[in-house]
């Protein structure tokens, strides 16, 4: 592996979604009984399925690469379905385990601010394990403010774990309503 050549961000394809699994089905399976993470492993056309409905509602859908190999991926749904609701993401960034640590979760998400701010998101939330120090350090760099924490909300590893909600303005956020025809 070749850590000199660039880490690219662009737009998800249908070529990425079988990189994009196992990227998935590694971090879902480290430390769990493989017969209860596959009952959780999305398959390919699920995947693709998902992607296709992301792409036709605007909602980014991110791969990073490096030297042509997917070596993470990200992207947002609605937090909530309700329209209410309409201003506000989630999303979810994967890391290939070889390239932890490399930058590429920094530079999916700065790209992943960028691409919902500029759709007129104002609010990005986030879910991250409790244990995960990096995530959380990462989150807090790019100016999430940690707004909760759920105990005992995962079993995974053969324990509970916490999850902590976090949370980041983006554009305006909610400092100046929307306008009457949004």
């Amino acid at each position: 592996m070749d850590t000199e050549l660039p880490i690219l961000i662009r737009p998800s394809r249908d070529t990425d979604v079988e990189p994009m699994l196992a990227i998935y089905r590694h971090h879902i399976r480290r430390g769990i009984e493989a017969h209860v993470a596959d009952m959780g492993a999305p398959q390919p056309d699920d995947l693709r399925d998902r992607r296709k409905n992301l792409r036709d509602r605007k909602l980014p859908h991110l791969v990073a690469t490096r030297g042509g190999m997917v070596v993470g991926y990200a992207y947002v749904v609605l937090f909530r379905k309700r329209p209410a609701y309409r201003f506000t993401v989630k999303h979810s960034i994967y890391v290939h385990h070889d390239h932890l640590g490399r930058g590429v979760g920094r530079l999916l998400m700065q790209e992943l601010i960028g691409a919902c701010a500029a759709a007129g998101f104002r609010q990005m939330i986030g879910y991250i394990d409790a244990e995960n120090k990096a995530s959380l350090g990462l989150h807090e760099s790019f100016g999430f403010a940690r707004v909760g924490l759920l105990p005992g909300v995962a079993y995974r590893y053969g324990k509970w774990s916490d999850s902590v909600m976090v949370q980041r303005s983006l554009g305006p956020g909610a400092t100046s309503p929307i306008g009457p025809n949004v």
